[in-house]
């Protein structure tokens, strides 16, 4: 059966805030009774110190009926919660007590009153008020919270001239305060049904705010948007999706509506798209064209300078028209290249010897510019698979641009290659230039962008990024103005030759 997103979206948001609320009702209802059984301990043990000091003097000059008294009045209280108030010697004899029927037995070390000093096999001489306190069951049904509070012996329990203790006692009894946790236990019922309202309150107000919600920012927007789309996949891409809200579905219902602008503008141009391709191939014929002439114009050019005196203004001009038409050749082939890109003839290549051919083919131009080259060559390198010519015109690019970066007063280039796991070889170029601006290393390898100026075309990088995509690779700048910069090249491994399943008669099996 069809389920609408909203109701599950209201179903799960209801069970998360009824889950969420219950355990936080859960947890305040803990912590509220963590509470009043902490209140009603300090309270218990704030009354039994405060009976320890009005009977101390009772108990020091051995007045025991005094001591009856007080304690029999006390334990009386039972409208300020006091159930029960007992006094017991280190022996567990019960001495006074509230209940006339305890005075003289004697609790085990294994009653309720004792146990908390006595669980370790041996008393504890000051337990806190934690180990001093318990719960237990009374026997009107209530809960009992009783507190005991060791009586230490005091030099003036010893030194006393009516019944002097041993001074090497440390403790002369226990006093034990029981106080009824009735109020207590009535005030958590009803906190817990206070709770248990309020969070039943809760949820149903969140889920009727949801459903709400859910309806005008969910649902009906939605709706909106899922007939937009039936209607362009109709083919009406004048479709237009009212915005009624400043949010992230009136955000999507502007994106829709761009879409469809953008889809009509997109069909429009399609229409010039076969227009356009045919004079990208027209102006490839034209550049193509173009290089012969040039190379034609060169070639006499250079003739003219050998017939001309070196030291005249014609001589000047013709070097002028020579400097020129190799810039136009240049600038004609990288747009050959760009325009027409060669398909690589991969095979296992060594990525050595291509550096060290291309290295050969710029020293010439690298010491016109006082530019040293420094190789350092991994020894076993794997092989790569790629089109070592073309791999050769990606490494000759970037010394170029490297003895371009740096500057007149030369420098150092180092070229790297190496290993690069998984499955990878690299070639690096790193010169020690003034290294790339911020702003123009994500531009680097678009085409016709170019940091030298008119000294330029903006087409090599391109290029070198095309042949490298081409080989499946990878090629990536690392610069910090004023630190130069590193090119690094990442080449794919050779595939493995596969092993022959039946070898040949002839052959020998290893």
């Amino acid at each position: 059966m069809r389920t609408r997103i909203g109701t599950r979206f209201i179903l799960g948001a209801g069970l998360v805030s009824a889950a969420v609320i219950g355990v936080m009702a859960v947890l305040i209802g803990r912590a509220h009774g963590a509470q009043l059984l902490s209140e009603r301990t300090r309270s218990a043990n704030q009354l039994s110190e405060t009976i320890k000091g009005s009977t101390h003097f009772d108990m020091l000059e051995n007045r025991r009926e005094n001591l009856h008294r007080q304690i029999r009045d006390i334990g009386a209280l039972s409208g300020e919660g006091i159930h029960k108030v007992r006094l017991f010697n280190k022996e567990g004899q019960i001495m006074f007590s509230s209940a006339k029927e305890e005075i003289g037995t004697t609790l085990g070390m294994k009653a309720e009153a004792c146990f908390a000093c006595h669980a370790e096999g041996r008393p504890l001489e000051k337990p806190d008020i934690t180990a001093r306190a318990r719960i237990f069951q009374g026997g009107d049904g209530h809960r009992i919270l009783g507190i005991i509070s060791p009586i230490p012996n005091e030099p003036s329990c010893w030194t006393a001239a009516c019944h002097a203790h041993k001074p090497e006692a440390k403790l002369l009894g226990v006093l034990d305060v029981n106080v009824s946790m009735a109020e207590a236990d009535a005030e958590l019922a009803r906190s817990r049904t206070l709770m248990t309202g309020l969070a039943a309150l809760a949820i149903c107000s969140s889920s009727l705010i949801l459903w709400w919600l859910n309806r005008r920012l969910v649902v009906r927007p939605v709706a909106a948007l899922l007939e937009g789309t039936r209607r362009v996949a109709e083919g009406d891409l004048n479709t237009v999706i009212p915005v009624a809200d400043n949010h992230e579905l009136g955000e999507l219902a502007k994106a829709f509506n761009a879409m469809t602008h953008q889809l009509g503008e997109t069909q429009r141009q399609l229409a010039q798209a076969d227009k356009l391709a045919s004079v990208g191939r027209l102006a490839a014929g034209i550049a193509h064209e173009i290089n012969n002439p040039l190379t034609g114009v060169l070639t006499y050019a250079s003739l003219l300078k050998k017939r001309i005196a070196p030291e005249g203004a014609d001589a000047e001009d013709v070097d002028v028209i020579i400097r020129e038409t190799i810039r136009c050749r240049g600038i004609i082939r990288e747009l050959l290249d760009f325009a027409r890109p060669t398909p690589p003839s991969r095979k296992p290549t060594d990525l050595n010897e291509v550096a060290r051919h291309s290295m050969a083919v710029v020293m010439t131009q690298l010491r016109l510019n006082h530019v040293s080259l420094a190789l350092d060559l991994a020894a076993d390198l794997p092989l790569a698979y790629a089109d070592g010519n073309q791999i050769q015109q990606v490494v000759v690019n970037l010394l170029l641009n490297a003895a371009d970066a740096s500057g007149p007063e030369g420098g150092e280039i180092h070229l790297v290659s190496r290993a690069a796991p998984p499955g990878f070889v690299e070639l690096q170029v790193e010169d020690q230039g003034e290294g790339i601006p911020l702003e123009s290393q994500p531009h680097l390898f678009e085409p016709f962008f170019t940091t030298k100026g008119n000294k330029g075309t903006g087409l090599g990088l391109a290029v070198t990024w095309g042949i490298v995509q081409s080989h499946g690779g990878a090629i990536t700048v690392h610069s910090e103005p004023g630190h130069g910069a590193r090119f690094t090249v990442r080449i794919p491994l050779a595939p493995a030759a596969p092993k022959p399943d039946n070898p040949s008669p002839e052959e020998p099996t290893p």
